[in-house]
C-alpha cells in the first residue's frame, strides 16, 4: 500500500523570511516536497519513508553554445597522389578503384592521367580521419600518396 504525503519545507530554514514561518511552527509556503510511503507488512510496524524522485525538464531551447558545438565539424582533408616511375598507369587505376569508395573507372583514370601529366592529383576530400586511412591504403599498395588540409571546404 503506497500513499503521497505532500509537506511544505523551506528553502532556507535557518533564515527565514518576516511572513514565513518556521517548519516546527507549521506550515511554509517557498517550496512543496511529494514522499512515498510504503506500508510494511501488516503486524511488523510502520512504513518505510522513501526519497522523493526529483524530475528536471530541460528547456525547450537549447543554448546557443550547444548548437555551434552540435555544428562544429572537423575540417576536410585532401587525399592526394604523386606521380611516380615505379607503377604501370593500370596498376595505379585498379589501387584507386579498390581503395577509394565509389571510385568509378574513369575518375580513376583521369586521376592517374592527372598526377602522371602533372606530378600530383586530388584523389578525394574528406575528414582528416577517412583521409589518413585513404592515404595509409594507397601506401600501403606501393602508392606514393600524402593529405593536406583542404580550404574552401568540400
Amino acid at each position: 500500500m503506497e500513499s503521497v504525503i505532500c509537506g511544505r519545507i523551506s528553502l532556507s530554514p535557518f533564515n527565514p523570511k518576516s511572513g514565513d514561518r518556521l517548519p516546527s511552527q507549521g506550515i511554509c509556503l517557498n517550496r512543496v516536497t511529494f514522499m512515498t510511503v510504503s506500508a510494511t507488512t501488516p503486524g511488523k510496524g510502520g512504513g518505510l519513508l522513501e526519497r522523493p524522485t526529483i524530475e528536471r525538464t530541460t528547456p525547450g531551447r537549447e543554448s546557443e553554445f550547444d548548437l555551434r558545438k552540435s555544428r562544429k565539424i572537423a575540417p576536410p582533408y585532401r587525399v592526394l597522389l604523386h606521380n611516380d616511375n615505379y607503377n604501370k598507369r593500370e596498376y595505379v587505376v585498379q589501387v584507386l578503384m579498390k581503395v577509394i569508395p565509389g571510385m568509378t573507372l574513369d575518375n580513376a583514370v583521369n586521376i592517374m592521367q592527372e598526377a602522371h601529366y602533372n606530378g600530383l592529383a586530388v584523389v578525394i576530400i574528406c575528414a582528416q580521419a577517412d583521409a589518413e586511412e585513404h592515404c595509409m591504403q594507397l601506401r600501403g599498395n606501393g602508392l606514393l600518396s600524402s593529405i593536406e588540409p583542404a580550404s574552401g571546404g568540400c
